[in-house]
């Protein structure tokens, strides 16, 4: 064997070396080389699954290998987290982590893990409004209308919710910690049977998903006061923000992506410039704003902002409403 082979020999072996004691950096620089879960906590069709699928379908077209979702519905999306919490940090297994995850972590006691310390924010996706809507039956025309007719019969309007410890909810406890009103809250199983409920004048207000709400809105059978983020929205850009009246209400519903934390920030990073990408791609915008989103771009330490800062408001609002699970 010549001088020169086997120095090219044993330089190819010392690489090889640092490369193995360098695993993520390494495996960063090719992934993905398989395909990647997106883990939603929820059911098929609603909109934490068509966000994960919209976006999944971006990075599985610009980064060369599948990103498949995979469902793991129940308790909050909590089982999903754990599955995620549960895996390699090796950016093949990521979260489809929102506002109702946020809750949930402080809503349901004894959990497996720590949403703040056991996922790392990837990427925002998204920011969908809620409204906050009456029937027409309610006198009041504007919030702070809303807010003295409620002072008037305290305990007596009804607000309807889909379900106990959701994030509409929570829109409205929020509403009457900063608005100092008695609102009876009632939980539906659901958004069908309180909109029912709504509709008839059975429950007189709720906080809700404004696409949801939109088409009654239009049609006349619901007023809507308010939107909850700080901004208005432009589907419903004559409707004020309630923080418009209450300052610093926000009660935003996002979604995003995570990973378990330690994942390598080489991997981190490349999906984070890949999801930017596809939220300023006209096609996919256009598609996130039909479903009355905002696309919410940024680093990963813009996303931690919304993720850690939600996590921790939710939880004072809850142990403020003493909510707790049925």
């Amino acid at each position: 064997m010549t001088l020169a082979r086997r120095h090219l020999l044993q330089s190819a072996a010392a690489i090889a070396a640092v490369a193995c004691a360098l695993p993520g950096p390494a495996l960063a620089l090719d992934y993905p080389t398989r395909p990647v879960r997106i883990i939603v906590g929820f059911t098929p069709g609603g909109p934490t699954d068509v966000f994960a699928r919209l976006i999944g379908q971006w990075l599985s077209e610009h980064l060369g290998q599948s990103f498949v979702v995979e469902n793991r519905p129940g308790a909050g999306s909590t089982i999903g987290i754990e599955a995620v919490v549960a895996a390699p940090p090796d950016g093949y297994t990521l979260l489809l982590v929102s506002t109702s995850a946020a809750i949930s972590s402080s809503f349901y006691p004894n959990l497996s893990f720590n949403l703040i310390r056991d996922i790392a924010p990837v990427a925002g996706i998204t920011r969908v409004p809620m409204v906050m809507v009456v029937h027409p039956s309610v006198p009041a025309k504007t919030v702070p209308e809303f807010i003295a007719y409620a002072k008037e019969d305290p305990g007596k309007i009804v607000m309807a919710s889909v379900g106990n410890g959701t994030t509409p909810q929570l829109a409205g406890e929020l509403f009457k910690m900063m608005a100092k009103v008695d609102l009876l809250h009632v939980p539906y199983r659901g958004a069908a049977p309180a909109l029912t409920d709504l509709l008839s004048g059975r429950a007189q207000v709720m906080f809700e998903s404004i696409s949801s709400l939109v088409e009654f809105i239009r049609a006349g059978k619901l007023r809507a006061l308010a939107v909850t983020p700080p901004e208005r929205s432009s589907v419903l850009p004559d409707v004020p923000a309630v923080g418009e009246f209450l300052p610093g209400y926000d009660a935003s519903v996002w979604f995003g992506i995570g990973a378990p934390k330690r994942t390598p920030a080489e991997i981190v990073e490349r999906l984070n410039k890949e999801i930017n990408a596809g939220l300023n791609d006209p096609t996919l915008n256009a598609r996130l704003r039909e479903l009355g989103a905002t696309p919410l771009t940024g680093s990963p330490a813009d996303f931690e902002k919304h993720f850690v800062g939600d996590t921790e408001k939710w939880a004072k609002v809850m142990k403020a409403a003493n909510i707790r699970p049925e």
